[in-house]
């Protein structure tokens, strides 16, 4: 089928007005890491800074500056440690128990996976009383081991839901066959429908990385040291009790958005396809 030339100009047209008001808060956040403090007050605004100032890079990098700057780039790496943990945990947990789900026949099969589902919908604040209570009596607070806990709680629903709806688009002959070669259910798993269901795999880590890296409320009020924070939190502790530096912001924003861009440029090729399959059947 071949589109009329109009056409294929008015959908470049609109793909170029999304992009602009996509990536238009990312170039101001660009501009306002390299601005003096004086241009992202100024009335009118300067769009473009006088003296470009690279100085909030290299103090978030070299951890000098105040302490809440200088424990950057721990919570970079405690991000990093919790959420490929909880990642980790929840596909693990979350493969296993939607291959179950999807070839299996059982009573209140779906019942089952809608409570699940059902606590993941739960607005967090809901769940953070009873949860800090249980982190506090077992000695888990501010620390990485109770929040890999915390977001695998929340994290796997999302996972099992994902992917068993995923492994339903796979043909139930190739499970079959492969029993029939001898395989076990776990090597079937292995073996066979692991390797088809590759999109969806790539899909759901990426997704659930970003659940855990952006995630704010659970980290601020479960740490409370440097040494648990992640880098929502450390991003929030810029904003000074009197005054904000809107500049530090935005390059503490911009090094944090780094690892998630990284992978989805790595995985994009994967996810419509994973997210489109998997949610066709329920």
């Amino acid at each position: 089928m071949r589109y009329s030339r109009r056409y294929i100009v008015f959908v470049n047209l609109c793909a170029a007005v999304v992009s602009i008001f996509i990536l238009a808060p990312f170039a101001w956040m660009v501009l306002a890491s390299v601005s003096q403090p004086a241009d992202l007050i100024a009335r009118p605004y300067r769009w473009l800074p006088k003296h470009l100032d690279l100085g909030r890079y290299s103090d978030l990098f070299a951890g000098r500056g105040s302490d809440v700057v200088a424990s950057f780039r721990q919570s970079l790496l405690n991000s990093t440690i919790v959420a490929g943990c909880t990642v980790v945990v929840a596909m693990a947990v979350g493969i296993l128990g939607a291959y179950a789900f999807a070839m299996l026949r059982f009573r209140f099969r779906r019942v089952t996976l809608i409570v699940f589902l059902t606590t993941y919908m739960l607005p967090p604040i809901a769940l953070l009383i009873p949860l800090y209570l249980i982190m506090s009596s077992l000695g888990l607070l501010d620390s990485k081991l109770g929040l890999i806990i915390i977001y695998s709680s929340y994290v796997t629903p999302f996972v099992l839901w994902i992917l068993s709806n995923y492994f339903l688009t796979i043909p139930a002959e190739l499970e079959e066959a492969a029993r029939v070669d001898g395989c076990s259910r776990m090597g079937a798993l292995f073996r066979v429908m692991l390797p088809v269901a590759r999109p969806g795999l790539f899909a759901t880590i990426m997704f659930a990385f970003l659940l855990v890296w952006d995630e704010f409320l659970y980290a601020l009020i479960f740490t409370s040291t440097p040494n648990a924070q992640t880098i929502p939190v450390a991003i929030a502790n810029f904003t000074g009790r009197y005054s904000t530096d809107f500049g530090l912001v935005a390059a503490g924003g911009l090094i944090a958005s780094v690892p998630p861009v990284l992978l989805a440029v790595a995985f994009q090729r994967y996810v419509v396809g994973g997210l489109s399959a998997g949610a066709v059947k329920g």
